[in-house]
């Protein structure tokens, strides 16, 4: 089966993902499109976010539950933070809490006998006044006492240093048993969306665009691609920045250099899949399918891969093909 003729300049459109290497069809037909010169750089693996887990309490470590390197997810409790003094404090409202309760109980005790009697004439009227403004009194001083912990429970509860995002932890400079005070810095966590951090020379800055494909060098035999999601609009040292996107970063560690392949412009050329091609003797054949149906080998020019999400064994034909020309698949050995 004859497929149409495929447009190289569709892999610029591509989504930038891991494509997967497909069997080759019985006949791939020839045709012109736009090759992208490729320049290799140096990228960077770089978090987008890098944010500090902070503690809003003073006082000592009393448990560590993290490490370099340890992921973590968002909310998570990653320390405690315990104040000795608040402690102390909390017990002496708890004791304050329970003796106002037992006035509370007796001003409520003298109260009703005083309405008792008040009906018999056995008391005057200015002593009920006064079992009533008892009463009213020990139920102020027990709200304010139960209010006053309710807060400073709070204020303890604030030990707790919870992680403020996902991702993984970069460093924890703090150990067990540390010291520190409101605001100190815990744990410092590099967020899930990692990004390649490129630095292009200045020249390459015009050609250079958002959605540009960029493909990764790694040892997989599949190749896989990223998209330049921002060009940063400032020039340091003749470089310019920018950031990519790919899939699998997560795989690598937060700083680690990689070498990557970007545009460095377009021209045209022709390019098939390498399973097209046969080596015989050290020279490179294909299966060309003549008008009499015939299939003929004739000699190519093999140039540089250009391997693409629609055809991830691309390579450039530098001569022996013109656009047109129908190949028919090499038979499985």
């Amino acid at each position: 089966m004859r497929l149409s003729a495929l447009a190289l300049s569709a892999c610029l459109a591509a989504s930038p993902v891991a494509a997967i290497a497909a069997q080759p069809p019985a006949a791939f037909t020839v045709a012109t499109g736009l090759i992208a010169d490729q320049k290799a750089v140096f990228a960077t693996v770089e978090s987008a976010h890098v944010v500090p887990a902070r503690t809003r309490l003073g006082g000592t470590i009393v448990a560590l539950s993290v490490r370099d390197g340890d992921a973590v997810t968002a909310g998570q409790t990653i320390a405690i933070v315990a104040d000795s003094a608040m402690a102390q404090q909390l017990q002496s409202l708890d004791a304050s809490i329970a003796g106002l309760r037992a006035q509370l109980a007796q001003a409520n005790i003298d109260l009703t006998r005083a309405q008792r009697l008040i009906g018999s004439g056995a008391i005057a009227r200015s002593t009920l006044d006064q079992a009533q403004t008892a009463q009213n009194v020990a139920t102020s001083s027990l709200k304010s006492q139960i209010a006053a912990r309710n807060a400073l429970a709070e204020q303890i509860a604030n030990g707790a240093v919870l992680a403020p995002v996902s991702g993984r932890v970069l460093h924890r400079p703090v150990t067990q048993g540390s010291v520190v005070v409101g605001g100190d810095t815990i744990a410092t966590i590099a967020e899930q969306d990692y990004v390649l951090r490129l630095e292009v020379p200045e020249y390459h800055s015009s050609i250079m665009h958002v959605g540009d494909l960029v493909r990764i060098d790694n040892a997989s035999p599949t190749p896989v691609f990223g998209k330049i999601t921002l060009v940063y609009p400032q020039i340091q040292n003749g470089d310019v920045e920018a950031d990519a996107t790919a899939p699998g970063l997560g795989d690598y560690f937060v700083g680690q250099r990689i070498q990557v392949w970007i545009s460095a412009g377009q021209r045209p050329g022709l390019v098939i899949p390498a399973s097209y091609i046969e080596s015989r003797f050290g020279l490179d054949y294909v299966e060309l399918q003549t008008p009499g149906g015939q299939p003929t080998a004739i000699p190519v020019q093999r140039g540089a891969p250009q391997p693409s999400p629609s055809m991830p064994d691309g390579v450039e034909i530098l001569s022996g093909l013109q656009p047109g020309n129908v190949l028919i698949a090499p038979a499985a050995p």
